[in-house]
């Protein structure tokens, strides 16, 4: 932006650009840092998908590994205390 005054010329510069350029400097050396301590690693494999086998209209069959789960019931008794209310000295 340039300001006219008294036969001057002002030029008044904005620092976003310069702003804008450390940040990016600074992310690109943050990355570099987790890249170069092995905190991030781009060690990229191909892998395999699993077989899955579709006849025509029927859910795919899938293996799938998976808990057991066992529900039961059982009687047992408990001790429950006994509680009693004091009265604050009213009748």
């Amino acid at each position: 932006m340039v300001d006219v005054r008294d036969d001057r010329v002002i030029v008044k510069k904005s620092n976003t650009g310069r702003t804008i350029a450390i940040f990016a400097i600074l992310a690109l050396a943050i990355v570099g840092l987790l890249f170069a301590t092995g905190f991030w690693s781009a060690d990229v494999k191909g892998g395999d998908l699993p077989e899955v086998s579709v006849d025509g209209g029927a859910l795919p069959k899938v293996d799938v590994d998976s808990k057991e789960v066992v529900v039961g019931t059982k009687k047992e008794e408990i001790e429950v205390p006994t509680v009693g209310v004091k009265d604050n000295g009213g009748e």
